[in-house]
Formats: C-alpha cells, structure tokens, sequence
C-alpha cells in the first residue's frame, strides 16, 4: 500500500471514528499499521477507538505506543490523560500526575490557559495524596509561568495567598517537611512584600496567619519572635502575637523579663486572658508567691484548659496545704496531659500521690495506693515508698507502714522521709519516745523541713503529763516550724491552741486561727474557733465575714460548721428565715447531727412554722433518744396546734423519765384545755378527770418550784374550772397540802365550792409572788364571781353571795386601776355589776362602754350591753347592740340567744329558727332550753302538721333529733330543771325512746316533788305513767295515774290504758267511761267509744262492739280510727259485707297519708281475698304503689301479697321487694325475706341464675335480721329448692344436712319473739319441722327423719301434725321395704286416721292422696283431693285450692290416658282445669287440657292449635313447654307434616331443647 493509501486509510478511520464507527476505525488503522507500523496517527486512533470501546489496556498500550515514537507530540499525552481521568484503575491513576506533568510542560510554550488547569488538576491530586512538597513546587512552577507572563501585581498576591492557604491547611492536618515548611514560609513572605496598603485588614490577617504559621515551627523561634513583634509594631492593639508569645514561654517554660512582660501586656490588652493569667501564675509559683499563683492559675485555667496550669496549680495547691484542691487539679492536669509528654505524667502522678497522702483518711489512701501503682519504677524511689507507707499508716495499717519505713531505714538510713515514716508509726502504736527519736533524726537531716519540726511540737502537745503541764517543748518547736514553712497552717491551728488554752491570749489565738484557716480553707476546726473566738470578742462582723467567705466557696453537703455557725448567729438575731435555710445547708453536710435538727427546729419554732419545726424535734428525737429538750419542743408545739392529747402523751414520756417543770406545766395547760373543750361539749365527767389530772401534775411542778408565779395561776385556773360542771360532778380529787391538810396524808375529794375556794388560795399565792400583774387580779376577781354563782354557796358571813361580789368588784377594780387599757377587764366588772346581788346597772353599763372604747371589735362587750338593755326592757338598743355583736363576730353564740330572746318576746315567727341556729354555733345553755321549748311547743300543736313552717323547722331541719341531743347535753349539765327533763321525756317518747323517756320523766317528778309546784307535778306524773304504760310497766303506771287528780281527760284516758294493758278489762272500761263524761268534744268521745268497742270484743261481746263503732260512725267528727276498728272486726270473724261497708265509708273520708295508705291498702286486699277475688288482691296492691311509688311499705307489701294471691308474677314480687330494699332500710329487712319468698314461688335457684336466686336473698336476709325465725325458715326452704334442683338435674346436692341445724336455730328463735308474734311463730315452726324431714325423705335419709319425729313426740305427745309426719315415713319406709308392695287395709285405715287427726292440713290431704293412687285406689284418691280442696276453699287459701285441682286433674288424666272406658275422667279433668282458669291463669292447667284433646282427638286441628299455643309462649315454665312439645311433634309426626315438624325442631334449637331432638330422632328412626 502506498503512502496515499495510507493517507486515505487514516481518512477512512477519521471518518469512522467521527461516525462513532470504532470498530471499523479500528480495521483501519491495522491496516495502516500492517503497512506502516511506525504511524502516529495509526496508534493514536487506536487508542481512541479501543478507549471508547470499554479496552482501557489496549487503549493504554497504543497511546503508550504514540508517545515513544513522538515525545513531544500532545495528542497521545491528552488522550493517555482522558484516558486515565475516565477509567478507575488504581495503576491509571498512579500514572495521571505525570502525565499531568508532561502537559504542563508542553502547554507552557503552546496554550497558557490549558497549562494552569493541568497545574490546578496536578495540585488537587498532591493535596489528596498528601504529597505537599510536589504540591508547592507545582504551585512555584504556576506562579513561575504567571511571572514569565507579567501579569499584574493583584493577580501574583491572590496566587501566594492560595499557596499559603492551601499549605496551612495542610499543616493543621498533619506535620510538614522542612523543604516544604521552607516553601510555605516563602508564600508567606512573597504574599505580605505584595500586600497593600500596610497597615490594612488583609496584611492583619495574612500576618497573623504567619505567625501562627511560625509558632507551630520549633526551630523558627526567631523568625515567631520577629514577625510578632513586626505584627505588634504594626498592630498595637492585637493581642494574637502576645498570645502566640506567651504560649510559647508557658511551652518552653522560660520566665524572664520579656516573658513577664509579654505577660502583662496581654493582660493589658485582654484582663481574661487565659494565658497570661496561666504566665503571671507560673511566674507567682517560680517566686514563692503561692497565694497569687493559685488565683491567677486559677483564673486562667477557666479560659482555657493547659496540663501544664494544672500542674502549677496543682503545685501552688500543694505548697498552701490545700491537699484536695491539688489532688483535684493533678486529676485535671492528667486528664490534658497528651501521651507523648511522659515526663509530665510522672511529675503529675507524683504530686497527686503526694498530696493524696497528706489529705489523710482510708478513702484517699486507697486513691494514694493506686496512683503509686500507676507511676512507672515507682519502687525504686524510695520518697515514693516513704509515701506508699504513710499511706498504710492513713489506712489504719500501722504494722504494714512500720514494715516499709524499717525496710527504708535499713537501705537508706539518712532518709529523711523513711524516718519520719517510721516516726509516725511508732506514734500511732502510742510509742511517743521512738516516735520523738524518730523525728529528732528526721529533723537532723533535714534542718529546714518546718514540717518535721512541726510533727514534734505535735507530738508534744498530745504527749504526756508532764509535757501537758509545760507546753513551752512544743511551742518552741512549732514557732520553729512556722518560721521555717509560714505556709504549713497546722503548725498555726496548733499555735491558737497554744495560746487560748495555756496562754490565755484570745487576741493572739485568733490571729493564729485566722491565718490557719486562710492558708488552709477546709480547717474547720481552725475557722470555727476564729469564728468562735471573735463571736466572743463581741467582732461579728469578721466572724461574719469569715463564715461568708467559706459559704461562698462551700458545694453542697459541706462546710457544716460554717453553715451552723451562721444559722445560730441569725437565730440570735431574729433573722429566722435566713437562720432556716443556714442550718438546712448544715444538715446536708451531716443529717445526723442531732444538735443542728434541733437548732433547725428552733428556728422554724420561731418563725412560725410548726409543722416543719414538729418534724425536725421528731428527728432530733429519733437521733437522740435520750435529748428531753426535742421531746419536750415538739409537745410545746402540738400544743400550740391544739393537739392536746398528742401533747399529752409526749409531755407524760418527759415526766415519766424526771420532773422536768416546763414539761409538768405543759402537761397541765394540755390537760386543761383538753377539759375545757369537753365542757363545751357538755363531757363533763372527762372534764373533771382531766381537771384532777392537771391539779395533780402542776402541784408536782409547784411542788419543785414555788417561786413560780405562773404554776399557782396555772393551779387556780384548773381549781375554778370546775365552776362550769354540775355541783354533784364536781367531786375533785386533789394533793393533801393542797387542800390545807397534812402533807403526809393522802389525796382529798373537794367539792365544787371548796375547789373554787382552792382555786382563790392559789391566785392570792400567785399575787403575793407577783402583785403587780393586773391579769393575776383579774383572774381572782372570777373566782370571788364563780364561788357567788354557786347554787348552794357555804354558810357563813365569809361566804356569803353578796361579799363574794364585792370581793369580785375590788379585785376586778384593782386590775383596771393597773391597765385600764384591758377591754376584758372592763367587761369582767361589768358582768359582776349586774349580778342580781349587786344589780348596779349603771356601772354595768359604763363598764360595758368603756370596754368596747377600749376594743370597738369587741363582741363580747356588744353581746353584754345588749343583755343589759334587754334587762332594762329596751328592746330596740338591745337589739341594735346584739346586732352589731352580730356584724363583729357572726358565730358568737350570745349574740344569737339575745335576738332569740328579743324575737320570742315581741313575737316573731323567726324565734324557732334563731334558737336552732344557737345549737349549731355550740352548747349553750339557754339557746339549747330555748330550742327544746320551741320545738316541744310545735310538736303539742297537732293543727300545724301540714303547714309548711312545721315541714321546714321540724321536718327538714331535723330538729327532734337535734333538741333532743341538746337538751341531753343541757340535763347532764344542769339536773335540778324540772322542766328540762319534762321536754326531754317528750322528745325521748316522740323518738320511741321508751327508757330515756321513762328516766327523763321520774327525775322531773322527783325534782316537782321537792318543789310547790301543784300543777307541774300533776303533768309530770301524767307523762310518768304514760312512759311506764308505753314500757309495759302497766301496774306501777295504774298506781302513778291514780296519784294525780284525775282531773283531765289525758290522766283519766292513760289509767284506762295502764288497766286494759294490766288485764284489768273491768276497771278499764270503767276509767274509759269516767273519761267519756269528762270528752269535750265528738271527736274526743269518738276515741273513747273506740276504745269501748275494743274492750268489749275483747270480753267477747261482738255485738256490744259492733254498736259502739256504730255509735263512732253517727257522731258529727267520725274518725277514721273507728271505721278502720269495724272492717278488722268484719275480717276476723270473716264477714265480708261488715268488711266491705265499713271500707267503703273509710274511703269516702277523702286521701290519707302516710301510714293510713298503707292501712287501707291492707285492708282493701285482706277484704277482697275474704270475697274470693284473688286476682284483685294483686291489682289494688299494684295500684296503690303506682298511686305512691316512693312508699316503700306499699312495695313491701305488694312482694308479700304476689305469692300467697298471684304467684304466677312471682319475679315482680320480688323486684317489688328489691324496691323495697332500695328505698327503706327499715322496711328493706323485711322485704328482702318477701323477695326471697317471691324467688322461691317462682322457682329461681342457682343453676338458673347464680346471682340473683333464692339462696343469695335468703342469705342476705338472714345477715341483716339474724333474730328473725322467719329469715331462717326462708333460708332452710332456699336449701331445700337448691337440692330438688340438684335431683332433678342428675347432680348431687350441695346442700345436705342442714336441716336439723337450721330447725333448731328456728326453734331457739322462736322463743325470743314478743308476745303478739308468738302464733304465727308457733305456726312456722311446726311447718319447719315438716320442712325438716321431707329434705331428709327426698335425701333418702328415712332413719334420721323418723328419728326426728319420734324425738319431737316424746317432747309432745299429742302433736298430730308430727304424728302424720312419722307416719309418712314409716308409709315411705314400707313402700320402699316391700318394693312396691300392697299395703293392707289396716295400714291404710290408720294412715286416714292420721290424716283426720289433722284436718286442717292440705298436705295430709295430698300425701294420702297420693298413697291411694299408688295403691290403684283412684275413686278414694279423687275423695282426698276434693277433702283438700273443700279444705282449702274454708281456709280461703287460694293457691292450695289451685293445687288441689291440679293435682285431681292430674289424677284423672292417667285413666284417660290408658283409655280406660267412659266419660267420669274426662268430665273431671274438664271441671277441675276450668275451675283453676276462673281462680286465675294456669299454664299447667292449658297442658292438661291440651293433653286431654291429645288423648281423645289426637289428630284434630284443635289438638295443634292447643299445644302450639304452649310451645310457642314466651312467659310458661319451661317443663310445660317442653312437655307441650313433645307430644305436638308426636302429633305432627302421625299428620307427616313436615313443614311444621322443621318448625318445631328449630324452635327446640333454638331454646337448646336436646330432647326433643333426640326424640325426634327415635321417631324418624323408628318410622322408617
């Protein structure tokens, strides 16, 4: 091929190449090759195509190729580059920088602008490989090429400040090379020539960037140095270089001239700066100023953190003696320190070790131990083993230490410290004179050590005797010490010992102390003697301000002392707020300290707060136990906080261990109030046992101290407590001396009067110990008061009422005379002036207005004014000042009693609600009288009953109850008021309190007869015999009434009552007669006749009586008492048109209330069972509760009437009874049997409802009326369900067993019933017997319940209930004997003799009834049934007549079942169902009609429509349902009606009926 197809081949491979043809490019250039195999453009080519092909290696090798043949051709260079800058192979990019290289070089003299990006492309790759020194040539050769360009002067300073930024960078990153250090330094210098203007902001800059450059350069310490001071001539106000300066000489640790002055310049331009702080503090440390050096390390060391500064602080530290700080600053200074400075380390380890030894205590010599550990060859040091040792001697290992100091002696004998170790051993074993010998030796060696002359003038000071005795040894070695260290404040501590306790000189001691304590701030025992010291030179303001400096400085939980010191100080001056949070501060430092709780105590005491000053003495009490002081702080307290009985006891705990006099008369002040509160409530026999109490325990007080005027007022106030008591409590047992009797003699009872007189002797005591005290004379003015007001006083002139007052009114005088500015004392003399004796209403008066000038807020006075005015008759002052009383104080109950008294005099209907509203505020005596009147008088008035002020102040505001606490309060204080009593036997009958009432009224009959009073007394007795009438105490109630003049018709009517109820009918008819004639009115008389009536029904003259009540009905005032007496008489003797008129007319008498609804309804249902219309029973019962739904009795009566009448809504029986239950409590007791009874009728047990059943009611009854047989009955009958429940389901009974059990707490209850009750009681006892063995026959315990019959027939031979209860189980026992066997004629004839002993029993009717059909005597069963139902209907029972036709239907459907011939059963069954559907309706009595049209037409229609009518009911039993069922799906089966046969069985599913569907499945089974 010739050079022109060449050409067109390298043509041809442009163009395919330009085509993006490369593999035909590549064919091409082969082709060249193949021809010409030197060919530039060939190879070149094909590194292209094969480049973009994805063949890197090929492309690489033809490129390669190209070069070698033509070096200085670009092509192959730029297509290696694009190349490698395209594909990632680690060996491509190794290669890159030189082919970048290579660019460079050819674009220089070609293209300027390509050459600076491949310079800039090289440069980014040196500085990610960290190949700075190619990086800075690069940028010089840049650099270079813009000089040989002459570009400006701009362009040439951006490229250095590049250069220098991008090599800085670098530098920060990690260490340079000197070549490359040299090129940075060059930038820098190159760029700041170029820079202007200078000075400017951008030369500041660069500069500083220089000398940080420079600073990091070691060996360029003068270039640093020359460039910062070039930098500060330039920029005086910087303070970067001065920085950079001090760095270096705290680095290099120089600290001359120019160090120290570069120092203070720094500070001079920036007062925080760090790191002059840290320069002046190591320069303070080199001069011995170490007080300076700890505060400008300190200081710097805030600003910026350097192991160097902890270092030197750690060593100011050190030399201060502030061990903990130094310790503290080493664990710093380690922490800074960098791995590389070991030197450093060790020197830090070593001063930690150091000071952690001289800290002393076990905690930090373990720390000691293991810095020791952490210190490299620290054995082979023998310092460093001396303090290894001292640091077992601060463990308490003084064996161990005394071991290293003798192997330190033995191998370095001349060592100072192995001496003083072995020295401080011996001392801690008590060895004084080796351990002196000891540190004499040390102290040879090393004469200028102050500490081992200090260690001896210690020594000395603890050492013995005679040492002791002449202290001059250790003060001359302690001066020594102090002059040769004047930093060791120990030797200080030692010397202010020294001189306050030998010498005597405070002045000095406490200089010593103040310097200790400033050289070492955690001595507290240094600080709190200065503090003490200057306390005690009256210097508070230095204690102060040394306690300020230390709190300041103190973190949490420390500087106790400190803390304290300060918070007893700000006690003292009454700053208790302050006080509190000081002596908190000190707690946290030590909770244990007993003495700080009860500082803190105190002064919460003294700032008011008492609960928390309670619990600090609580504290201090549990700390100390043995401290009387917190115990007796914290009952002082309670009783500021009127927790007296709690004062008690802890007062009684201090004088159980000694007398202590403060805690004997706080026992006595508790005790006192405690009294005078229950007097208050009227408790006035613990009030005089607290009284004698407090005597006893004040006397022991006087007793230690009779100088104390405050224990004989305290006595005297005790003695004329007893003044408010009743006299005949007020029997006080008092110390013989006390009552003026032989000391060695026992206690004496003192009445109230000599009490009082005690109480007089002890003020006068007090007086001649204290004259001058105003309050002492007005106390003795009371007593003369109260001993006046005495109702008995002492006879004999002395004693007298009248000089008593005078007495009163001179010493009351006297204290007005000493403080006329006392309101109490101005009252006081007021009230004696207006005493009867007295009466100087005058002074009274002035006395009262100069008491309420005194104190305008003065309620007290107000109230006594007002009495004064209402004394006086002026009813609008009295009432103007009660008023303003009022304004003052609204619950003084004074001020209320006079407005009662002013509203009862002019006759205001507010007058009962005043009094009432007197008993609220509290017990006082005239407002509780005046409120018992008032509510007795409304009580009397019967016309008010329905008026609303009688519903309000009676009714809804409580008041019997509330007047009859009150005035029970009122008679236990004051018992010789008669009519008191009268009101509270009134009130106590009116609350059917028979008891109260009958003692209320024989203590107002005893006080009467004492009395003048005729026709109180005559009252009296009325009411005496009528409360012993009401407690059944009828004769002496016959012989009270006969005392009075049987005058009035109350008296005549109440001896009628005491006859009728003592069985004297005779004589009470006679009374009643006596009575009649004595009636003022129709309707009076209309009572009397119904009382007549009743007596002469009692003797049987029922027709008599039936024309008295007649009588009542013709009077113009009918009562209603007497037509409810007729309809009772016409439904006891069963006469129902009696009944029924008489109802009549009790109904036509308009609406009734209360119990009269209840009455009526009764009566109403009793009379319409009576007439046979059993279902009414239940609606006229239903009826009155819709008339009267919140009357619980008719709710209790409905769930009584529903099962006896209407037993088919048994479930609404018992909700009734539940309602009951809910509205009443007292009615609930009984309804809740009534429910029960309710459940049981309708069968509810637990298998069908395990929470609402017949048991759980049953349950409960019995729990809330335990001596109620009838809730027992119930109980026995609920087990006896439970158990039939169990057979009928196949399940054992849970509950056998219990039937004996249960009968016998029945009969034991039995007997406690009243008198009334005894029939009925009587009745359900034999039906629990009967209950009895009939759960025994159904458990098949035949033997035990014969056994219990014949036991109840030796009791009671002639019992024929119980007779036909054995012969039922001897009948049972046969049949069960003989396997059903006949049973002869002549058992069957005494088994109807049995059943005719007892006719009246339905159960014996039955019960033959059924015996007889067993035995296949249908007709004789059929003549039982129709006994019992004849029974039945005489005894008006209607459920036994329902289920005496049941059953006789029942009877007659078996021969019809079997087909037997004829229509007599069928006509019976007929009869007896409809006769049961007249009585009401009856589900069993539809089945057995159903069943009857089964049985004769069971294929008509009529037939399914009956039995459909069963099944498909809501509300039947689910026994007739599913015998209903039964026989409709044999009916269905034989019609093969499919269709309702599917009915059917769904239905079963869906009530759960398995067999029915099992039936079903016989049928299906057996048809096919």
């Amino acid at each position: 091929m010739s050079s022109k197809e060449v050409k067109a081949a390298l043509k041809s491979a442009r163009e395919a190449i330009k085509n993006k043809e490369f593999k035909e490019a590549l064919k091409h250039c082969k082709a060249v090759l193949k021809l010409e195999k030197s060919n530039y453009n060939a190879w070149v080519f094909i590194g292209l195509a094969a480049s973009e092909l994805d063949q890197p290696d090929q492309s690489q090798t033809a490129y390669k190729k190209a070069v070698e043949l033509e070096p200085d051709q670009l092509l192959a260079w730029q297509g290696l580059a694009n190349l490698y800058e395209k594909t990632d192979q680690w060996d491509f990019k190794v290669e890159l920088p030189t082919i970048y290289q290579k660019l460079v070089e050819l674009y220089a003299s070609s293209d300027k602008t390509k050459c600076y990006d491949m310079i800039s492309k090289l440069s980014d790759i040196y500085q990610s490989d960290k190949e700075y020194l190619k990086l800075a040539k690069v940028w010089l050769q840049l650099i270079q090429v813009k000089e040989e360009e002459a570009v400006d002067k701009k362009e040439l300073l951006q490229l250095w400040q590049q250069m220098t930024q991008l090599l800085s960078d670098c530098f920060n990153e990690e260490e340079l090379d000197s070549e490359t250090q040299q090129h940075l330094i060059t930038a820098f210098e190159k760029a700041m020539v170029l820079m202007d203007p200078v000075p400017g902001e951008e030369h500041k800059k660069v500069s500083a960037d220089y000398v940080k450059c420079l600073s990091k350069l070691p060996q360029e310490e003068a270039k640093m140095k020359e460039a910062c001071e070039s930098m500060l001539s330039l920029y005086p106000n910087q303070s970067y270089p001065l920085e950079v300066l001090c760095s270096h000489y705290l680095k290099t640790g120089v600290q001359n001239e120019d160090a120290v002055s570069c120092f203070s310049r720094l500070l001079d331009l920036a007062p925080n700066s760090g790191l002059g702080h840290l320069g002046l503090g190591t320069k303070a440390l080199q001069e011995g100023r170490f007080k300076d050096a700890i505060k400008d390390l300190t200081h710097g060391l805030k600003k910026m953190s350097s192991s160097t500064g902890w270092c030197s602080l750690a060593e100011a530290q050190f030399k201060m003696q502030r061990y903990s700080d130094s310790v503290i600053s080493c664990a710093q200074g380690l922490t800074m320190c960098v791995s590389g400075d070991k030197e450093l380390r060790i020197r830090l380890l070593r001063l930690k070790l150091e000071a952690l030894v001289r800290s002393g205590g076990e905690k930090t010599a373990d720390q000691a131990l293991e810095t020791f550990s952490q210190i490299p060859d620290a054995e082979k040091d023998p310092v460093l083993v001396a303090l290894r040792g001292q640091a077992y001697l601060n463990k308490g290992q003084a064996e161990e230490a005394l071991k290293v100091s003798s192997e330190l002696v033995a191998s370095n004998p001349n060592l100072a410290q192995g001496l003083v170790l072995r020295g401080l051993a011996q001392l801690s074993q008590g060895q004084h004179q080796l351990a002196e010998e000891s540190f004499l030796k040390a102290a040879r060696q090393s004469p200028d050590c102050g500490e081992y002359y200090f260690l001896l003038g210690q020594l000395y000071w603890d050492m013995g005797e005679e040492t002791r005795k002449d202290r001059s040894k250790a003060l001359t070695h302690l001066l020594k010490a102090a002059k040769l260290d004047p930093n060791l404040g120990c030797v200080f501590r030692y010397l202010g010992h020294y001189y306050r306790e030998v010498a005597k000189d405070h002045g000095r001691a406490r200089g010593c102390y103040k310097k200790a304590f400033e050289m070492d701030n955690d001595d507290a025992e240094s600080g709190a003697a200065s503090v003490d010291l200057s306390m005690e030179q009256d210097d508070m303001d230095t204690a102060l301000a040394i306690l300020q400096s230390v709190i300041e400085k103190a973190t949490p939980g420390s500087a106790k002392w400190a803390w304290m010191r300060r918070g007893l100080y700000y006690l003292k001056v009454g700053e208790h707020q302050q006080a509190v949070s000081d002596l908190q501060a000190a707690l946290r430092a030590d909770p244990e300290d007993w003495v700080c709780w009860e500082c803190l105590g105190e002064a919460y005491l003294n700032r008011r707060s008492f609960t928390a000053a309670l619990k600090a003495f609580g504290k201090a009490h549990q700390l100390q136990p043995s401290s009387i002081y917190s115990v007796y702080q914290a009952a002082a307290i309670k009783q500021t906080l009127g927790k007296f009985r709690e004062a008690v006891t802890e007062y009684l705990q201090i004088t159980a261990q000694q007398d202590y006099v403060p805690a004997l008369k706080g026992l006595g002040e508790c005790q006192l109030s405690m009294a005078k509160g229950l007097m208050e409530d009227c408790r006035d026999g613990g009030a005089i046992d607290l009284i004698q109490q407090a005597i006893q325990n004040l006397f022991r007080a006087v007793e230690l101290r009779p100088d104390l005027s405050c224990l004989w007022k305290l006595l005297g106030d005790a003695c004329t407590a007893v003044s408010t008591v009743s006299p005949n409590r007020a029997q006080v047992l008092v110390p013989a001396p006390l009552a003026g009797l032989d000391s060695n003699t026992q206690s004496h009872t003192l009445n109230q009067a000599q009490t009082l007189k005690v109480g007089e002797r002890c003020y006068a005591r007090a007086l001649k110990l204290m004259s001058e005290v105003p309050s002492l004379w007005y106390d003795l003015g009371l007593n003369y008061y109260r001993q006046s007001s005495l109702p008995c006083p002492t006879e004999g002139e002395q004693n007298s009422p009248s000089l008593l007052l005078e007495k009163a009114q001179q010493c009351l005088k006297k204290a007005i005379m000493m403080d006329s500015g006392n309101h109490g004392h101005w009252n006081a003399l007021g009230v004696v002036s207006m005493t009867k004796s007295l009466e100087n209403l005058a002074l009274a008066q002035h006395c009262f207005i100069k008491s309420i000038q005194v104190e305008p807020n003065n309620v007290v006075a107000w109230t006594n004014l007002g009495t004064l005015y209402l004394k006086k008759d002026n009813i609008e002052l009295a009432h103007e000042a009660f008023k303003i009383a009022q304004s003052l104080e609204p619950l003084y109950v004074n001020c209320w009693i006079g407005q009662s008294l002013i509203a009862e005099r002019v006759g205001s209907y507010d007058t009962m609600d005043l009094f009432r509203h007197t008993t609220e505020l509290r017990t006082h005596m005239e407002g509780v009288k005046g409120y018992a009147y008032w509510v007795c008088s409304t009580l009397l008035d019967k016309s008010n009953r329905d008026s609303t002020l009688y519903r309000y102040n009676i009714v809804q505001m409580n008041a019997v109850s509330a007047a009859h606490v009150a005035l029970s309060k009122y008679t236990e204080r004051i018992q010789c008021d008669p009519d008191a009593f009268l009101m509270l036997g009134y009130l106590n009958e009116h609350l059917q309190l028979k008891r109260q009432a009958l003692q209320a009224y024989k203590r107002a009959v005893e006080l009467l007869q004492s009395m003048a009073s005729t026709e109180e007394l005559a009252f009296a007795l009325g009411s005496y015999g009528r409360a012993l009438c009401t407690s059944g105490q009828s004769e002496e109630a016959v012989r009270v009434y006969k005392s009075t003049p049987l005058q009035e018709l109350s008296d005549l009517a109440g001896l009628a009552l005491a006859y009728c109820r003592a069985g004297l009918v005779a004589e009470s008819i006679n009374a009643y007669e006596r009575a009649l004639a004595v009636a003022a009115t129709e309707k009076e008389k209309a009572y009397i006749l119904t009382a007549l009536a009743l007596l002469q029904h009692r003797q049987g003259n029922l027709d008599s009586a039936k024309t008295l009540l007649f009588k009542c009905s013709m009077l113009k005032e009918p009562i209603p008492e007497s037509l409810l007496c007729l309809c009772a008489l016409g439904l006891v003797h069963s006469d129902a048109t009696l009944a029924a008129a008489a109802l009549t007319e009790l109904l036509k008498q308009g609406s009734a209330s209360g119990n009269v609804i209840e009455q009526r309804c009764l009566l109403t249902c009793a009379t319409l069972a009576l007439q046979g219309n059993y279902s009414a029973v239940q609606r006229e019962a239903s009826r009155a509760v819709h008339s009267n739904p919140g009357n619980s009795s008719l709710w209790a009566l409905l769930s009584r009437l529903v099962p006896q009448y209407y037993p088919r809504k048994a479930n609404g029986g018992a909700m009734a009874g539940h309602v009951a239950c809910l509205s009443s409590m007292t009615q609930g007791k009984r309804a809740l049997l009534y429910s029960g009874v309710n459940q049981l009728a309708s069968g509810r047990h637990s298998g069908e409802d395990s929470h609402r059943n017949a048991l759980k009611t049953m349950q409960r009854a019995v729990m809330l009326c335990p001596d109620d047989p009838a809730t027992w009955a119930g109980l026995m009958a609920a087990c006896h369900t439970e158990n039939t429940s169990c057979y009928l389901s196949g399940s054992a009974p849970c509950r056998q067993g219990l039937e004996q059990t249960l009968m016998s707490v029945v009969s034991e209850k039995v007997h406690n019933v009243e008198e009334i009750e005894r029939p009925l009681a009587q009745s359900l006892e034999g039906w629990v017997l009967q209950q009895a063995v009939t759960g025994l026959m159904l458990g098949g315990q035949l033997e035990q319940a014969e056994a219990l019959c014949s036991q109840v027939l030796n009791v009671s031979p002639e019992h024929p209930a119980v007779m036909l209860s054995l012969r039922q189980v001897q009948c049972q026992r046969l049949l069960l004997a003989g396997g059903g066997t006949v049973l002869p004629d002549s058992v069957l004839e005494q088994l109807n003799n049995t059943v005719m002993m007892n006719p009246t029993s339905l159960g014996g009717w039955h019960w033959l009834a059924e015996v007889y059909r067993s035995q296949g005597l249908l007709v004789q069963a059929v003549m039982a049934y129709r006994q019992s139902l004849q029974l039945a209907s005489q005894l008006g029972l209607h459920s036994s007549q329902v289920a005496s036709l049941l059953r006789l239907a029942l009877l007659a459907l078996g021969p019809c079942m079997a087909d037997v011939p004829g229509n007599d059963w069928t006509d019976m069954i007929l009869e007896a169902t409809t006769e049961v559907l007249k009585l009401g309706s009856s589900s069993m009595a539809l089945l057995f009609q159903a069943l009857l049209q089964y049985v004769t037409k069971m294929g008509a229609r009529e037939t399914r429509r009956l039995l459909e009518r069963l099944v498909y009911s809501q509300d039947l039993p689910v026994s007739v349902v599913q015998v209903a069922s039964w026989y409709l799906l044999r009916h269905l089966h034989a019609k093969n009606d499919q269709e309702l046969m599917n009915v059917l069985l769904q239905h079963a599913k869906m009530k759960g009926d398995q067999r029915l569907l099992e039936f079903h499945s016989l049928l299906a089974s057996s048809s096919a």
